[in-house]
């Protein structure tokens, strides 16, 4: 998501002392994630006659609360990709244990008929008795200790297979039931979606092309601002190269630059803001969690002083966006709803932190940023009138 989402809500989020705390490392770069304080739309104020300002609070709160709800919808459609993946693990076992159960019943009754048959141990040991020649008898006790050993062997095969098949039949319906309910919250998220986005339809579909282009002045006077404010603190100065790894990253991603924001997509033709950076590192062979959320929880901390080229920018208290570094104050990213992929400014949102999935990878020593494409920095960072 992209703008200076909460810039009003949280106010000061990027001011001086917040700000010297992120480049220092005791900010919020260098804290966990933080709690995002949720506002019901309806809490806000409505839009007729509002000023710019309030009419962007009210938006910015919208388009905030709509890609909260898309990484919890991205994270309940990872965990049932999982769960949907361990139940047909499990069923493949339990198919495999069903069916060696019943070979161990089809051998059991073989045995049990063999006996019914006079071929049991007993006829056995009678004509081994019998018998007026040594070797046969020695020949025939080998046989019937051999068949004793498989009947064993068959009967404890038997019994390892009922107890196999039982805990795998357990297994099967505790998985089937976690998978419906992850299902069914999967559902959930993806209405509580679609409910943010039409809010935001119907704010918009309220407003005069004279207050959308006001909204989008404002939010970009307080993006330039927020980026003079960082680029002078010179915490971003000098030449950063990214590793090997960070710059094919890099690479995927400007590759992308055009195509539209779409929630829960991880491409080809659409991202949202995660789907992009996840898809840009695992083109680079290295596999990142899906979401923002998980993105800032579990890859490495970065304080802004030693960003470089593919590392992740992430944005907002609760880590709810989240971009690619470029290099130079710029980063790649899927804005939000109505936007494209482009290249946008590093303070286009309130920082949280930053992240990197490579933390052993050596920088190149000489690194050709890829071209960008026509048009790449051109159209909202904000989606307020389309791309």
């Amino acid at each position: 998501m992209s703008g200076t989402l909460l810039r009003t809500v949280c106010t000061g989020m990027l001011a001086t002392t917040a700000l010297s705390g992120v480049l220092t490392g005791t900010g919020p770069a260098s804290a966990g994630t933080a709690a995002t304080t949720t506002v019901d739309a309806e809490d806000l104020p409505p839009s007729g006659g509002d000023s710019v300002a309030t009419l962007l609070t009210r938006l910015q709160t919208l388009y905030r609360q709509a890609e909260e709800a898309t990484e919890s919808f991205n994270a309940a459609e990872e965990a049932l990709k999982a769960q949907t993946a361990d139940t047909r693990r499990i069923s493949a076992a339990l198919t495999a244990a069903r069916r060696a159960l019943s070979q161990g019943h089809d051998a059991a009754g073989r045995m049990a008929r063999q006996q019914y048959q006079g071929r049991s141990e007993l006829s056995s040991y009678l004509e081994l008795l019998l018998t007026r020649d040594p070797q046969h008898a020695m020949d025939q006790g080998r046989l019937m200790a051999r068949a004793a050993r498989e009947r064993a062997t068959a009967l404890t095969r038997l019994e390892e297979a009922e107890r196999t098949a039982d805990a795998l039949a357990s297994a099967s319906r505790k998985a089937l039931d976690r998978q419906q309910t992850l299902a069914e919250q999967q559902r959930l998220r993806r209405n509580e979606v679609r409910t943010r986005l039409a809010e935001v339809e119907r704010l918009l579909a309220t407003l005069s092309a004279d207050q959308l282009a006001g909204l989008a002045e404002r939010e970009r006077a307080q993006t330039a601002g927020a980026q003079r404010e960082l680029l002078g603190s010179g915490v971003l100065d000098g030449t950063r190269t990214p590793s090997a790894e960070g710059g094919e990253a890099l690479r995927f991603a400007v590759r992308q630059i055009g195509k539209p924001y779409l929630w829960g997509a991880e491409g080809p033709e659409a991202y949202d803001c995660s789907g992009l950076t996840s898809r840009a590192w695992a083109s680079a062979g290295r596999d990142i969690p899906r979401t923002s959320q998980e993105q800032w929880r579990t890859l490495p901390k970065v304080p802004l002083s030693e960003l470089r080229p593919g590392d992740l920018v992430v944005y907002f208290p609760g880590a709810t966006h989240v971009a690619l570094y470029l290099g130079g104050g710029l980063v790649v990213q899927a804005p939000r709803p109505g936007a494209r992929v482009k290249v946008s400014p590093i303070a286009a949102n309130p920082l949280l932190g930053a992240v990197r999935p490579d933390p052993s990878g050596v920088p190149l020593p000489a690194f050709t940023p890829p071209v960008l494409p026509a048009g790449a920095t051109e159209g909202s960072d904000e989606g307020f009138g389309g791309p």
